[in-house]
């Protein structure tokens, strides 16, 4: 790259100032057929909701109420200077099928931070272990391609076969302290948002839907410019990182106390901060996450802060921790399984590659 040449692709960290981002979409939204994936990740008072309505898109009045908070997300990230990009349209209800399955549809493009992994200068396809979502990548392939003659990387990880030796169809739900997984080590697989980045550290958990084989894969791809570390989680539904630990700016982390149990040590340096409990009703719909959504939030820079508009105890936690909280309503979104992190990936933040330990 020439000296002083524009970096289209370039995200190290969660906290650099953030110049543009890809923002998911609810259209075509479909309720993924059952499946040993969705009995190890789902709320199980929806257990029967994707039982009955798999392969039927999602209520119209919800995918309306969504969809007014992403415009409005939109909107308000415009006023702070973010470009925003969106993905193309995809019929998520059509049947997918290889030699080995077949399922009655997809899912979505509402959580780019699911599907792809943006390291420096490079985009890298998630190998996702939910059938549903064996083509959503192709959602987002126009604008990578567009990144690409604009001098990105582009990797695809090798796509999974997701035949049966995958699945541990043997499956139960494991006490608090059991490591137990709906998937085996069959083949690399990995979500995007099971990954954090913190400058040449980056932190990962294994899951219902990242095993150790799609972790090796991406440790050997980085090579040594990168240190993965795995975090040891508590939680018996294991599914995406970024409601759990959430690095903010240098020397300041956000977990959730109640899945960290052990903070590595190369933290001893930072402030340690707790997420408050939601404040979300039990009576909200929320067809894919837990409460701890609350703490999903999007750091525009070191300062700013993308928070849900009625979190009143976590706003009031960030102006006490020093940030400014930037308000947005997206609990109508939250019912589609993410926040402000999921809904969005970085693709430039202006700031370079670095250690923070």
């Amino acid at each position: 790259m020439k000296k002083n040449e524009i970096q289209h692709v370039n995200s190290h960290n969660e906290w650099d100032p953030l110049e543009e981002v890809i923002v998911g979409t609810l259209d075509g939204a479909t309720i993924p057929e059952w499946h040993i994936q969705l009995e190890s990740t789902m709320p199980k008072k929806f257990w029967n909701f994707y039982k009955k309505n798999g392969g039927r898109p999602f209520p119209e009045e919800q995918i309306r109420a969504g969809k007014r908070d992403l415009n409005d997300f939109i909107k308000i990230l415009e006023s702070e200077g973010v470009t925003a990009r969106r993905p193309d349209p995809i019929d998520f209800s059509r049947p997918i099928s290889t030699p080995d399955w077949t399922a009655r549809g997809g899912l979505y493009a509402a959580m780019p931070r699911d599907v792809l992994l943006v390291i420096g200068n490079e985009i890298i396809e998630a190998p996702m272990a939910w059938r549903s979502r064996y083509f959503e990548s192709f959602a987002y392939r126009s604008l990578i391609k567009e990144y690409f003659k604009k001098g990105a990387g582009w990797t695809a990880v090798p796509k999974p076969q997701m035949n049966d030796s995958l699945y541990n169809y043997n499956y139960t739900e494991p006490k608090e302290e059991e490591k137990r997984y709906s998937i085996t080590e069959f083949e690399p697989v990995f979500d995007a948002a099971d990954f954090i980045k913190c400058g040449r550290d980056i932190f990962v958990q294994k899951s219902n839907c990242t095993n150790q084989f799609g972790i090796d894969w991406l440790e050997r791809h980085l090579g040594n410019e990168y240190t993965i570390h795995v975090l040891e989680v508590s939680d018996t539904h294991p599914m995406h990182i970024d409601a759990t630990f959430m690095p903010l700016a240098p020397g300041k982390l956000l977990i959730n106390k109640e899945r960290l149990k052990k903070i590595p040590g190369m933290f001893k340096n930072w402030d340690i901060f707790e997420a408050p409990p939601s404040c979300l009703p039990d009576s909200h719909c929320l067809y894919m996450t837990s409460k701890w959504i609350n703490m999903n939030v999007l750091m525009l820079d070191e300062k700013r802060v993308m928070v849900e508009k009625s979190e009143e105890r976590i706003i009031k936690s960030f102006k006490n921790w020093g940030f400014k909280p930037i308000l947005c309503n997206f609990r109508n979104f939250n019912t589609f399984g993410g926040s402000f992190h999921c809904v969005t990936v970085d693709i430039r933040r202006r700031g370079e590659l670095k250690s923070y330990f």
